[in-house]
């Protein structure tokens, strides 16, 4: 019963201000008994939200196309400090560069005037990890209380590059359908990886360069010059890579390593370069005697000025070298001890001086040669006869063949450098590590998740409107039962008789039915 009695007893009370007589009280009992009256009401009425937010939810989703998402990653030295891996500002953006994506609608065939519209369609937000995000926030709670200037400046110089993205394709700015935006998108994404490397890896630009050599539009001696011109690049880019290769990387797909690969080259140079510069020379062969003197005095005097150039250079890095202060290393002895030792420790900075001077230096010594070679060559096309048609045409399968080595020795390394950029180096640099899609499943989790918001709303004004509804019939009920109350225990008037006097006797009242009167019982 104290249950029964509590309950009873537990009311909702708005307080008049000026009689308490006019407070209204509204029981929580009642609310409750009409809560359940209309309690199946309101589960239709949800059920019926339900469907329609759903199917409105379903209709709009299918109307209008989805926006597509994946997650990229970035890994290589330098991504978390901002940086590419040339050393430069590193922009996510390059992957809305128009070369990308036209690369990409081609490989697919796809209509190239929508290069813009899919570029302005992809956008992209950094995923900054938990640990890092809680991090930043204590910064910045720290920064607001910060009385050490040099403690705040510090937290204000923390700053963080975000290594992994979030790619969003909004299909709704192309005119392709759902499925076409998919491939694209992703077809996008993985051309990226090409560029990527192709930016930052191996340079197959110079392997392309060669490659589009023509020999027959030189002359003789000029075609060995400009194969030995090339060579010479391609082995210092081998050489460079071998340098930096502390792993002695071996290829899988062409057998080599990078010191190999520097070995053929200086053997094509040595010997069949050599070779075919010889027999031009000893034969004196030509297409045109007085353009090839003009080129010999031209390529004489260009040399000549590069070779002075190049030795005013390391004249001037000899001199800073040798005026260059190294950095100086103390080491005292132990206490109460007056000895000490000092030393020189050598710094990055006269490291890459002297490494600047060992390049102007080989750069000085391919210059003397080269002159010496054009002086020869000048000589020989003055005094001797030029060599016949079977010489000639001997020198053209010779150099026809060289240009067949190089050649197979410019794939070697390019496919070497690709293996090890790729396989090596940049082997996680980038990488998608969720591409985007669109099957049924992706749509149902859209048309929930598009659905959540209305659905909330929806549902909560439905609630709202039930229990508004109960409240308000709790309320009047409640009122009704107060008025009630409140009349039935209004005092009533009865006339009491004197000592004495006969009660009085009330009239009776005639009731008249039709012309008759009769008196009432």
């Amino acid at each position: 019963m104290a249950n029964k009695d509590s309950e009873r007893n537990l009311n909702i009370t708005f307080k008049a201000d000026t009689d308490e007589k006019s407070d209204t009280i509204v029981s929580i009992g009642t609310i409750f008994r009409k809560l359940r009256k209309y309690l199946i009401i309101w589960l239709v009425a949800a059920v019926v939200g339900v469907v329609g937010v759903f199917g409105y939810s379903a209709v709009n989703t299918h109307v209008r196309k989805p926006t597509l998402s994946a997650v990229i990653s970035f890994t290589y030295d330098g991504v978390e400090k901002g940086l590419d891996p040339n050393g430069n500002t590193f922009d996510v953006n390059t992957i809305k560069n128009p070369n990308v994506i036209n690369r990409a609608v081609s490989e697919l065939g796809f209509d190239g005037d929508q290069v813009e519209a899919i570029r302005q369609a992809i956008s992209f937000r950094a995923t900054i990890p938990k640990d890092i995000a809680d991090r930043l926030t204590v910064f910045d709670s720290i920064l607001e209380n910060a009385n050490n200037v040099q403690a705040g400046q510090a937290i204000l110089d923390t700053v963080y590059y975000p290594t992994q993205y979030t790619v969003y394709f909004d299909c709704n700015k192309t005119s392709m359908s759902s499925t076409d935006c998919v491939s694209v998108f992703n077809k996008v994404l993985e051309v990226y990886d090409d560029y990527f490397y192709e930016t930052f890896g191996y340079n197959e630009a110079l392997g392309s360069a060669v490659n589009a050599i023509e020999p027959s539009d030189y002359d003789y001696s000029e075609a060995v010059e400009v194969f030995t011109t090339n060579l010479r690049i391609l082995n210092t880019y081998v050489t460079d890579l071998s340098n930096e290769d502390a792993t002695h990387f071996r290829s899988s797909v062409t057998g080599y390593t990078f010191a190999d690969l520097a070995e053929a080259i200086s053997t094509i140079v040595d010997i069949d370069l050599e070779k075919v510069s010889s027999f031009v020379t000893v034969n004196n062969l030509t297409k045109d005697k007085e353009e090839s003197l003009a080129y010999c005095d031209y390529r004489i005097k260009t040399l000549t000025r590069t070779q002075a150039k190049l030795q005013e250079q390391i004249d001037t890095l000899s001199e800073d070298i040798e005026n260059y202060k190294k950095d100086d290393m103390y080491v005292f002895g132990a206490e109460g001890s007056s000895s000490e030792t000092h030393s020189t420790v050598a710094s990055e900075q006269y490291d890459k001086m002297l490494d600047k001077k060992s390049s102007l230096v080989a750069n000085l010594a391919d210059a003397k040669q080269e002159i010496n070679l054009m002086k020869e060559r000048q000589e020989a096309l003055k005094s001797k006869p030029e060599g016949s048609d079977a010489k000639k045409d001997s020198a053209e399968k010779q150099i026809e063949a060289l240009r067949e080595k190089v050649n197979n020795m410019i794939n070697s390394v390019n496919d070497t450098a690709d293996d090890y950029y790729r396989n090596l180096v940049f082997r996680d640099a980038y990488s998608v590590l969720a591409p985007a899609t669109n099957s049924s499943s992706d749509k149902m989790a859209l048309i929930i998740n598009n659905a959540k918001a209305d659905m909330v709303l929806v549902e909560g004004g439905i609630f709202a409107l039930y229990f508004l509804v109960a409240f308000l019939e709790a309320l009047f009920e409640d009122m009704r039962k107060k008025k009630r109350g409140s009349l039935s225990t209004e005092p009533v008037a009865v006339s009491t008789p004197l000592q004495g006097e006969e009660p009085k006797q009330e009239e009776e009242t005639p009731v008249q039915i039709g012309t008759e009167t009769a008196e009432a019982n």
